[in-house]
């Protein structure tokens, strides 16, 4: 099959493709994707399991231990002491890198998740039938649509267009928009700059609309030839990781340092065995270092990330996460993310009368009271041709632009269904809307001749009207009728309403449609509502009380926006509104000022959008900004979180965005930054917990040595090796997973933003952290010397320390749940996969002391239950350590 069509005709592509405008069946479409394959560019080769398993064994300490392993074995066999030490040692390495290598797995697992889910859609012609596809999905012979905003999803030619523009400055380096018409037929040779029947991967369709026939997909693209060279798989580090990960090498240098002073102190003061002490000093630093704490953050990070899905938020980076728990300002625009995105026309004005419409909602029911005259006949006409929604009013929905369809759902309840007036006065040519002109034409062929139907704001169409129809017929406007039309359009916005206005001119012939606009007879006005959604209001009080500022930016009339602002909380009555045009003649320093007191910005351009966002950043604030169109993008870029519509949004607003909404809702902006703030607080909890625990065992190590310098009748070593090793496998890895799955705290939304400068280990984490490491060390010790005290047995005291150390630490799992509240305050067992982590271990434990074929392997003794208990009591310790610590660090 050819890859190349633009030197065919529309007919001649499609019969190559064997497809038609009715799109491919299932059936072939799934024939095709197995022999092309996915319609994606290749990405560098992912590690396999193997490779990932090898990769674990690469860190510095690991690779000695597993040579002490060895000298272990090789001693064992010389000596005939037998190489279970050895064995052991590399056991626990083995299960150590298999949890490495599934931990690293299921944050992988769960980012190539993510990027699914924020995959690009692409609307496609299937049996007849317009549906979206996640565009991997698409094949040579597919029919795709196209329009302003959406990304190009595959390497097409054109069989339909209407002042389709597009931006291929990435492929071709040309600046300017390409035009495009689907009826040209070029030489074989075009250049692809040249190519103006085609479309390319990759490019961005900035203007009109059209629809063309897959020819390449992946690889085979343009876009494909060049990325074969290029990676396109990025490994995202976020700034906390990146934090942490430098966190994490200083505490492992300052481990190193303290095992090495251990090493010496057990060679030349105690005059320990080389070797065993050795084997010691490498065992504590590798329990010691949390080298795996980043992995942990990450997995955190991604399943919270999918979490938010559940909540109608696609987060595309990690880092995102961690900016919605600063946020300060959220920037929302108005219509279908605090209103309901249901337009529904409730008043008419026909420069005669003013009508009242009942029925809400994209239902047929209701109407007005009285005939249909011909001045409003004409009105709703030009309303529903002049307009490219479709109303589905078995279904109550509307396919389409919620202003349009609004106008759509109103002529079928008068009784004028869009698709028998496009039967009549079938549409000939268009000049689309675009935000610049904010107005929209379209020509229709009527009673021999051409009539254009204009549609747009009331303040442009007037001053392009020389018209207006009443009494049956056209007249000139006077003075009069303009200020009674703008006392209607302002009594409307008053009353939070949106206004479009109706306009027509008859024509002999079309030519030149972007030259039309102009001469016009002006009609009427249609007033529709969209009302808020309920859960926004209670939304906006918990941002209030997040410590977080709401303000509506929007491209709707001040009076309008003033309304819903104050409606919904986000302004006080009589609070400051500013309007685009107030922006453009301010500079950034009194914007900045201004943008302080207000919350409300009307009549606001996507330009617009981008200065109001520097000016609130200036302030240091951190800003979300919302977004759907192609001219949203700047804004969703320069803000610290672009939030973009999952409904209503462009591909290009998709891409720029951080987040995606699916519901298009405010609510869910606000769900988005509690569950950001649930994420980072329990990675808190990783770190404290992770660090205070791997403190305590070099505390319990050092302090016993120092104690052993004085007191030489006690033993030296509290934990052997394989102890060492095995509590970093027992209580590090599942029950710090768990902490990091921890349900938000009740007040999570009534704290302060969190600030993105400040410290990793803060004032009130490192109290805590010296609180609970002190508590571990003192109540293990009191274990190793009480156990000795009471049987004269070095092995049983040992497993005294082993038994309270892991013990102390489960239990201290249950205290770092939370950095404020104490546990006794909380449900104690209130998560689950803890429970069960803690069970895990607990089962670990007893088998490694209570099995007697396991007591050589971990040097452990079997300990009566009068001994157990004294373990016990003596784990409380860093229990209520941490208790005590949520007291005395509540100020800091």
């Amino acid at each position: 099959m050819r890859e190349t069509f633009y030197d065919l005709s529309a007919p001649e592509a499609l019969k190559e493709l064997a497809s038609g405008e009715n799109g491919l069946d299932a059936g072939e479409a799934a024939k095709r994707l197995g022999e092309h394959g996915e319609n994606k560019l290749e990405g560098a080769k992912e590690a396999s399991l193997l490779e990932m398993f090898f990769l674990q064994f690469k860190d510095f300490l690991v690779i000695i231990l597993i040579i002490a392993a060895l000298i272990s074995v090789v001693l064992g066999l010389v000596n005939d002491e037998g190489i279970l030490d050895g064995v052991i040692i590399f056991a626990i390495v083995i299960i150590n890198a298999v949890l490495g290598v599934y931990q690293e797995y299921k944050a992988g697992a769960a980012l190539k998740a993510l990027k699914e889910m924020s995959a690009p859609k692409a609307k496609v012609i299937r049996n007849g039938a317009t549906g979206k596809i996640p565009s991997n999905e698409l094949v040579p012979g597919d029919i795709v649509i196209l329009e302003a905003g959406d990304y190009v999803p595959a390497d097409v030619r054109l069989i339909s267009s209407t002042n389709l523009k597009i931006d291929e400055s990435a492929l071709t380096g040309e600046s300017v928009p390409a035009e495009k018409f689907y009826d040209a037929v070029l030489a074989h040779d075009a250049g692809l700059g040249d190519r103006i029947n085609s479309g390319y991967m990759g490019t961005i369709v900035t203007y009109g609309r059209g629809s063309a026939v897959v020819g390449s997909t992946g690889m085979k693209t343009e876009m494909g030839k060049i990325a074969k060279a290029i990676s396109e798989t990025e490994d995202e580090t976020t700034p906390l990781q990146k934090l942490l990960d430098a966190f994490g090498k200083m505490l492992g240098i300052a481990c190193i340092i303290v095992c090495v002073v251990i090493f010496i102190i057990g060679l030349f003061l105690l005059k320990m065995d080389t070797f065993e002490i050795f084997m010691s000093s490498v065992a504590l630093a590798v329990a010691a270092i949390p080298e795996g704490l980043t992995i942990v953050v990450t997995v955190i990070l991604a399943i919270g990330v999918q979490k938010m899905v559940k909540r109608n938020a696609i987060i595309k980076k990690l880092s995102a996460v961690e900016t919605l728990g600063s946020t300060t300002v959220i920037c929302s625009d108005k219509t279908g993310t605090l209103t309901q995105n249901k337009m529904t026309v409730v008043k008419i004005y026909d420069n005669e009368t003013s009508y009242p419409v009942t029925g809400t909602g994209y239902s047929a029911e209701g109407g007005i009271s009285g005939e249909i005259n011909q001045n409003l006949r004409l009105l709703i006409e030009g309303a529903a041709l002049c307009n490219d929604a479709v109303f589905l009013p078995a279904e109550k929905k509307i396919i389409g632009d919620p202003t349009e369809g609004a106008l759509v759902v109103l002529a079928e309840k008068l009784g004028m269904g869009k698709d028998e007036l496009n039967k009549n006065y079938p549409r000939e040519a268009e000049f689309p809307f675009d935000s610049a002109r904010k107005l929209m034409s379209t020509f229709h062929r009527k009673d021999g001749k051409f009539i254009m139907y204009t549609k747009g704001a009331p303040d442009e169409l007037i001053a392009k009207s020389a018209r207006v129809f009443k009494n049956s017929a056209p007249q000139e406007m006077t003075e009069a009728d303009r200020a009674k039309i703008l006392a209607d359009n302002d009594d409307c916005a008053k009353n939070a309403l949106r206004v479009l206005a109706v306009a027509y001119k008859e024509l002999d012939e079309i030519t030149n449609p972007s030259e039309q606009e102009h001469d016009l007879v002006f009609l009427g006005l249609l007033c529709m509502i969209d009302p808020p959604r309920e859960e926004v209001k209670a939304a906006v009080a918990t941002c209030r009380s997040a410590g977080i500022d709401v303000k509506m930016i929007t491209g709707d009339h001040g009076v309008t926006a003033r309304a819903i602002a104050i409606d919904l909380g986000i302004s006080a009555p009589g609070g400051n509104v500013i309007t685009g045009r107030e922006i453009t003649e301010m500079d950034d320093a009194r914007l900045a000022e201004e943008v302080k007191s207000t919350n409300v910005f009307a009549r606001v351009s996507p330009e617009h959008k981008v200065r109001l966002v520097s000016a609130i950043r200036e302030n240091k604030n951190i800003c979300a900004m919302t977004g759907d169109g192609v001219n949203d993008a700047p804004s969703l870029k320069k803000a610290d979180i672009g939030v973009a519509m999952g409904i209503t949004g462009t591909d290009v607003s998709k891409e720029a965005a951080d987040m995606i909404l699916t519901d298009d809702n405010f609510a869910s902006i606000v769900s988005a930054v509690e569950e950001g703030r649930t994420i980072y607080s329990n990675i808190r909890k990783v770190i404290g917990y992770l660090i205070s625990c791997n403190i305590g065992e070099i505390l319990v190590i050092f302090f016993a040595m120092i104690i052993n310098v004085f007191f030489r009748h006690l033993p030296k070593l509290p934990l052997m090796t394989v102890q060492l090793l095995s509590i970093n496998l027992i209580t590090d890895a599942f029950p710090a997973f768990a902490l990091g799955m921890e349900e938000k705290e009740s007040d999570v939304m009534n704290q302060k933003p969190r600030d993105p400068n400040a410290d990793l280990v803060d004032k009130k984490m490192a109290a805590a952290i010296i609180f609970q490491s002190i508590g571990l060390a003192i109540g293990c010790l009191a274990s190793f010397f009480i156990g000795f005290a009471l049987t004269g047995d070095e092995e049983t005291a040992t497993t005294f320390c082993f038994v309270t150390i892991v013990l102390g630490e489960l239990l201290r799992a249950y205290s770092a749940r939370s950095e404020n509240v104490s546990i006794f305050k909380m449900k104690f067992f209130g998560n689950a996969f803890l429970n069960r982590s803690v069970l895990a271990s607990i089962l670990f434990l007893a088998a490694s002391v209570y099995i007697p074929a396991l007591n050589p392997i971990f040097k452990t003794r079997f300990m009566p239950v009068n001994y157990l208990l004294i373990a016990l009591v003596f784990s409380l310790i860093p229990f209520f350590a941490g208790e005590l610590s949520k007291k005395y660090t509540k100020t800091l």
